[in-house]
């Protein structure tokens, strides 16, 4: 485990973390629900492909009107990132982390690890962020590791091979196209590996979990259960979307999601603010720039620059009355 990342303190139903990782944190609008009025993150859309087919996910590009996790305008390329980078950091000082999350699985995808290492030679001090369905988690690791990886979330819907396959129409494993509970049994075991291994390493994860009813919305708690045993430091249940083959379900109500949050808060914290965002989305949580107009952007700009020059205008005041 990395110096900085070395115990120091505990919360009530999670792993005990360094200072260092207690500062991102706080800086990281999906892991700390305060952070999220005041900190943004951008996602770079860098990894289109994927290794595995969700039973309700669907991939798109270029649409701009829809807010879902998969949907992007357009996939970069790393050095496109790192651009769009620059400008948005410049020009929005608030946000503090850079994420992939897509529209693929970042894992699948050498231009993750590309992105992220030419993200972190040149804003050393912004946390890298990742989303993955963690089946290389176990082996692509080190490269997290390596590329300065320091917050991750897992998407695990099922610990129960026998639901997981109800989930997952297949899995491409080493070139291996599996199915089933053959399939269900190796992405298990892999995503459980991987976050044990990465929260060992001194990263924070979070893990989602999409509740879907009649599949896995009573195995959900178990899930959480586990997840106190891998040292998880938060959990989101997402509501599903209705979608791909899974279009005909009728999707949680909001008060079944809140009943299965409160059966799973004893067991690991819950995240109750997610937007469930674009693979390029940008901005507040709430406020997602990726999908405004130019002139909206522009405001949102200038009240940032104003904001700025007050902060400063405010320490140049304190440090003339403390001489």
């Amino acid at each position: 485990m990395p110096e900085e990342n070395q115990p120091t303190k505990k919360n009530n139903n999670g792993p005990i973390l360094g200072e260092e990782l207690l500062r991102k944190i706080s800086e990281h609008p999906c892991y700390d629900k305060n952070a999220q009025h005041k900190y943004g993150r951008i996602h770079l859309a860098v990894a289109p492909a994927c290794n595995i087919q969700c039973n309700f996910c669907v991939r798109e590009f270029d649409c701009v009107n829809e807010s879902r996790p998969g949907v992007t305008s357009q996939v970069l390329t790393p050095e496109e990132a790192l651009e769009k980078t620059r400008q948005i950091l410049a020009d929005y000082p608030f946000i503090k982390v850079v994420a992939i999350a897509g529209p693929g699985d970042p894992l699948a995808n050498d231009e993750t690890f590309e992105t992220f290492e030419l993200i972190r030679n040149e804003f050393p001090e912004i946390t890298l962020c990742m989303s993955t369905n963690g089946l290389m988690l176990p082996e692509k690791l080190p490269e997290m590791l390596r590329t300065g990886v320091s917050t991750l979330t897992v998407t695990v819907n099922a610990i129960d091979p026998e639901i997981q396959a109800k989930i997952v129409d297949h899995i491409v494993y080493h070139g291996k196209v599996y199915k089933g509970v053959e399939a269900a049994k190796i992405q298990i075991k892999n995503q459980l590996d991987g976050i044990k291994a990465a929260v060992d390493a001194g990263i924070v994860v979070k893990v989602n979990t999409v509740l879907i009813p009649g599949i896995n919305d009573k195995h959900v708690i178990e899930i959480a259960k586990k997840l106190n045993e891998l040292g998880v430091y938060i959990m989101n249940v997402m509501p599903l979307i209705t979608q791909g083959a899974f279009a005909d379900l009728e999707p949680p109500t909001p008060e079944e999601r809140k009943a299965v949050q409160e059966a799973c808060e004893p067991y690991v914290m819950q995240m109750r603010h997610c937007r469930q965002c674009r693979a390029d989305a940008y901005g507040l949580l709430a406020q997602d720039m990726s999908q405004m107009s130019e002139e909206r952007r522009k405001v949102i700009k200038i009240q940032t620059k104003e904001d700025m020059e007050k902060a400063r205008a405010v320490l140049e005041k304190n440090g003339k009355k403390e001489d």
